[in-house]
């Protein structure tokens, strides 16, 4: 490779990297990887050190960068030399030798130790101060930025030192210089979060700066002219002389516009806290520049704004819908009022010829319409033009039209549709074109647009003046074609079904002969698998148009397979079955032929009966027979019961349903229910049917005239088997709900009197408290509140629970009133009604909105104070009430955070006082009294990741989590899912830390069980490993985790072994099968 032949070298350095590469790596335990290292290494730096032959160099760097980079770990000892002999490779005369020391630098800043990596900062900052000549400038600055690329968290405690170095080179005249700033800026932006933070306003208001810098060009607009000067007022002097020095084509400007809007992308993305400043600031500078006239910089700030945009995106979950209240909105205001800038920079650019601005152009108004639906109402007109021409152009590329109907989908299903109804005659010629397109893609997105299209057509929940008749010969054939043919793409052929669905759904009376055609293909549709259950879907929403479609043609082929569905296997398909079942019967109960709804239907849909008792073609009885048949013949049989539960609740509903559908027949079913219960000849499962019907029937009517209910359910309360007494408990509950008068005190009184029996009585007042209406229950309210608080002292922790629910469904009763003596409790004597008193606030908290929001929001706090409790239990059920909070309504707790972190982190440390040993005959056994409590605070900091992650210090987290890593079992299994949680939400905080988490990971991969031990401990080990593998799996998922030694060094540990190798494997399988979101059920 020394040689001075040109074709020798490049052979044997081809060589040479291919050898490096197939090396096993350290951690195979091989000596034959170290001996390689040691052989060649101090002859590459020789090469590296003589500069006589440039080729020469850049093949040994090329070399020794592959090595650092595989097996940066073996060359330990090396470290220093490797370091002397590239540092003064950086001021070689040939750039290409500057390149390949920066790479290699990088390489070797990952695995070399703190001394080598502060000697390496220490040079660097010392020649940046030099400033010998810009053009080593240049290349000491590429080399900061390159260094925090590969290893951020290292160079943070050096950034205060580094940072206005680098501001101070920003002023210099030299595009280049500049440009390599602001890429440092953004590496450091990105890596070292924590660090960079008090430089922020700093760096943007650089980038401000320098993106709209231009000096060799002259915006032609005159007002913008004027914003021009205003902004870079301050910029402008010194770069007025050089003006006339260099032609256009010298004009690198450009480069400095991309590199401050690339690092504004970066502060966006990563500082969600300060949304409002950068609405202030940025946004309109932002605004101002999309009239850029390079197009390379065009794409960044518009990427840079759409991360702005996104950032701003309301977080779209369940729990934050009911609860709006918790985000303060003013960002999305200010951006409401910049909507009309920003479509005034866009709208002439949707006609450009480029294709990247206009593409460009779309995304960013995809994510605008997003964020604030119904923003662009007022500027349609300026729109449509734009997106008519982009689908029409014939130079239009295929991604350009997809983009463009994406659009329109958006913008349709966010705005009102009086909105287009001036425009669809030019909008829709392009679209029902684009379904004929011969791209599968293209023909696909247009069809969701035309379902969309045909809802803003003709919306059938309002009164609307839109004529939609003339648009239908448009609309219809475009749509059948797609729809009949049947060698298309799966997903074509799944939205032509819909979105032919939709078109018969709002305009099925404007097709008159071509209606029932269609209506047979739906028909041949659900007879294939793959098309059958969209086709259900479609049904039924025909079915529940209110045009009222005729669709008996169809009903007598199409029931008997809709029946069919539900024995399939697939539970989706069963759902929809059901739905558009349910829908058939309510609204053509009269083209029903109780032919067509024969036996084997109703055994297997109890639902439906509900909706049957309407079209009773068969007789009161006959009915009741065949609801009940299943659950007597179970019986009899002495069989184990094979019905699920929840077919007990379905039963029952439908009894009472058919009860009151004929009241004549009720008492006589009643009497014959009791007679069930007292018979004991009757199977468990019968009495449980009989008690829950009994419930269901009691909630409506008024059931006093049967004289013996009290003491049969009295008796049952006695019976062996458990499900027999919650039945009996439900129903006594119910029946009170529908007779509060002389079923409550009556309860009331059974509580006071029998201790045994209390448990099951609690629970059929807390069914009444749940369910009754708030002013029947007012006059009661105070007996039963003296009589919970009697029992929040009991002993039994499931009785106290209760009461504790009985407690806090009965404080919703009357909010402003009972909610300040549940607080007065709270400095009761005992640890019981302390725990009780916390447990109740936890029910009053549900996810919806309730009128007890504003109360509990201002004295939640002082329940909280019970985290910090002397009694450990009360701990923990203060934790629970907390991520019961967290996990409903977040805004009770986002401002208390500061203040109760500190106590939430302090209870998941492991307490050596807690534990303690237990003799069990010759065995002592170790337990820990504080696992639960740990157990429960790790909870809530799961939550909080998903409901306040803006509010957390995630270093800090982070700290908490490396410690459960190391707990128990449980926390282990807990603190596994919430760091594959961490890599997707905050990837850039767990890279940093990621030396420290790879190792309890590794260590709990790679434990072996004792041989000998039981079988539990081997599944509980295996479970363990799967969960952190499932972990490992997930670090590995976020972007440049692989320059990290310490993964790379697992990661091949994983391969190399099989039992973990196959391990891997399957967990990578059951995530390709699943739904992307890890979530823990944390009921």
């Amino acid at each position: 490779m020394l040689s001075d032949k040109e074709q020798l070298r490049d052979i044997s350095s081809i060589g040479l990297k291919t050898v490096i590469s197939e090396l096993p790596p350290a951690s195979t335990g091989s000596t034959m990887t170290a001996n390689v290292c040691k052989k060649i290494t101090a002859q590459l730096t020789g090469a590296i050190g003589k500069q006589e032959d440039i080729s020469v160099q850049l093949e040994a760097l090329d070399i020794l960068s592959d090595m650092l980079s595989r097996l940066g770990g073996t060359l330990y000892s090396f470290h220093s030399s490797i370091l002397s002999c590239l540092l003064p490779q950086l001021t070689s005369p040939r750039l290409a030798v500057r390149k390949r020391a920066i790479v290699a630098l990088g390489h070797l800043v990952l695995t070399c130790s703190g001394n080598i990596f502060s000697e390496l900062t220490e040079h660097l900052l010392a020649e940046l101060k030099k400033n010998e000549s810009t053009s080593t400038t240049r290349t000491y600055i590429q080399c900061i930025a390159g260094i925090s690329r590969q290893a951020g968290h290292r160079i943070g405690e050096h950034l205060e030192k580094i940072i206005p170095l680098i501001v101070q080179y920003c002023n210099v005249e030299d595009d280049e210089l500049r440009e390599y700033c602001f890429q440092a800026f953004e590496s450091f932006v990105r890596r070292c979060p924590k660090e960079i933070d008090p430089h922020i306003p700093n760096v943007m208001g650089l980038c401000l700066k320098y993106i709209t810098f231009d000096p060799n060009y002259n915006y032609d607009n005159e007002e913008e002219e004027e914003e021009e000067r205003m902004e870079t007022e301050n910029g402008e002097d010194e770069e007025q002389e050089s003006d006339d020095e260099y032609s256009d084509d010298d004009d690198i400007s450009w480069k400095v516009r991309r590199a401050a809007a690339k690092c504004l992308e970066a502060i966006v993305s990563s500082r969600h806290d300060l949304l409002q400043d950068f609405y202030k600031t940025l946004s309109p500078v932002l605004i101002s520049r999309f009239k850029e006239r390079e197009e390379n910089v065009k794409a960044d700030i518009f990427s840079a704004y759409i991360a702005l945009l996104k950032q701003t995106l309301p977080i779209q979950s369940w729990r934050h819908a009911s609860d709006a209240s918790g985000k303060d909105d003013v960002p999305l205001t200010m951006l409401q009022n910049q909507v009309p800038n920003i479509v005034k920079a866009l709208h002439k650019q949707l006609k450009e010829k480029s294709i990247k601005s206009r593409q460009g152009c779309f995304s960013l108004l995809t994510e605008l319409a997003n964020v604030l639906p119904g923003c662009l109402a007022d500027h349609i007109p300026a729109l449509v033009p734009g997106i008519v021409f982009s689908l029409a152009d014939k130079s239009s590329s295929s991604n350009m039209r997809i983009d463009t109907l994406s659009f329109l989908h958006v913008l349709l299903c966010n705005h009102q549709p009086e909105v287009f109804h001036p425009h669809i005659k030019s909008l829709l010629p392009p679209v029902v074109s684009c379904i004929g397109d011969s791209f599968y893609k293209i023909t696909s997105e247009a069809l969701l647009v035309t379902q969309q299209l045909v809802k803003v057509i003709r919306p059938l929940g309002k009164s609307c003046t839109f004529d939609a008749k003339p648009y239908v010969k448009d609309l219809f054939p475009g749509t059948l074609k797609r729809l009949k043919a049947a060698d298309i793409d799966q997903e074509v052929k799944e939205r032509a079904i819909s979105c032919m669905g939709q078109i018969i759904y709002n305009l099925g009376d404007y097709l008159s002969t071509d209606l029932q055609p269609t209506l047979k293909i739906f028909l041949e549709r659900l007879k294939n698998e793959i098309t059958r259950l969209t086709t259900v879907k479609a049904l039924t929403l025909i079915a529940s148009s209110p045009l009222k479609i005729d669709l008996r043609p169809i009903l007598g082929d199409g029931f008997p397979i809709l029946a069919s569905f539900l024995r399939k296997n697939q539970r989706a398909l069963k759902l929809s079955t059901l739905t558009a079942l349910d829908i058939l019967v309510k609204n053509y109960s009269d083209s029903l032929k109780p032919a067509m709804i024969d036996g084997s239907i109703l055994t297997e849909i109890f639902q439906l009966a509900l909706v049957l008792t309407k079209t009773a073609a068969m007789g009161y009885s006959e009915l009741m027979k065949q609801l009940t048949a299943p659950i007597y013949s179970s019986g009899s049989a002495g069989a184990s019961v094979s019905l699920h539960k929840q077919a007990y609740y379905s039963v029952a509903k439908c009894v009472a349903a058919l009860s009151s559908a004929c009241p004549k027949e009720a008492p006589g079913i009643l009497n014959q229910f009791i007679q069930d219960v007292k018979s004991p000849k009757s199977s468990s499962a019968v009495k449980v049917l009989a008690f829950l019907s009994l419930a269901e029937m009691g909630r409506t009517m008024n059931l006093s005239a049967q004289k013996e209910l009290k003491t049969v359910i009295l008796e049952a309360f006695t019976s062996p088997s458990e499900e027999v007494k919650s039945a009996a408990s439900y129903a006594l509950g119910n029946i009170s709900v529908g007779n509060l008068k002389e079923y409550l005190p009556f309860m009331l009184k059974e509580i006071g009197s029998q201790p045994k029996r209390q448990y099951l009585l609690l629970h059929s007042l807390k069914e009444v408290i749940s369910s009754s209406p708030a002013d029947g229950l007012k006059p009661y309210v105070e007996d039963i509140w003296a009589l919970l608080f009697k029992h929040c002292e009991c002993t039994e922790e499931g009785t106290r629970n209760v009461v504790a629910e009985c407690l806090g469904k009965l404080t919703l009763v009357n909010p402003s009133e009972l909610l300040p003596r549940l607080k007065k409790q709270l400095s009761s004597g005992s640890p019981h009604a302390r725990s009780t008193v916390v447990t109740a606030v936890k029910f009053t908290i549900a996810d919806q909105p309730q009128p007890i929001d504003a109360l509990l929001k201002s004295c939640i706090g002082d329940f909280l104070k019970t985290l910090e409790d002397s009694d450990l239990n009360v701990r923990r059920v203060a934790l629970a009430m907390f991520n019961s909070a967290a996990h409903n309504k977040p805004s009770l707790i986002r401002e208390l955070l500061n203040a109760v972190l500190p106590s939430l982190y302090s209870e998941t440390k492991v307490r050596r006082e807690l534990i303690r040993e237990v003799e069990m005959g010759p065995f002592k056994h170790t337990v820990d009294d504080g696992l639960d409590v740990r157990k429960a605070a790790f909870e809530c900091m799961y939550t909080l990741l998903e409901s306040c992650l803006d509010r957390l210090d995630i270093y800090e987290y982070l700290n908490h989590v490396e410690d459960g890593l190391k707990d128990h079992y449980d926390i282990r299994m807990l603190t596994f899912i919430m760091l594959a949680r961490l890599s997707t939400l905050c990837p850039n905080a767990v890279l940093q830390r990621l030396e420290r988490l790879i190792e309890p990971l590794r260590a709990t991969c790679s434990t072996k069980v004792k041989a000998g031990s039981v079988k539990q401990e081997f599944e509980k080990q295996d479970e363990l490993k799967r969960s952190a593998m499932r972990a490992v799996a997930a670090l590995l998922t976020i972007p440049e985790v692989e320059k990290s030694p310490a993964m790379a060094e697992f990661s091949s540990q994983i391969r190399s072994n099989p039992e973990m190798a196959s391990l891997f494997e399957s967990i990578q399988k059951d995530s390709a099968s699943l739904p992307t979101t890890e979530s823990m059920d944390t009921s």
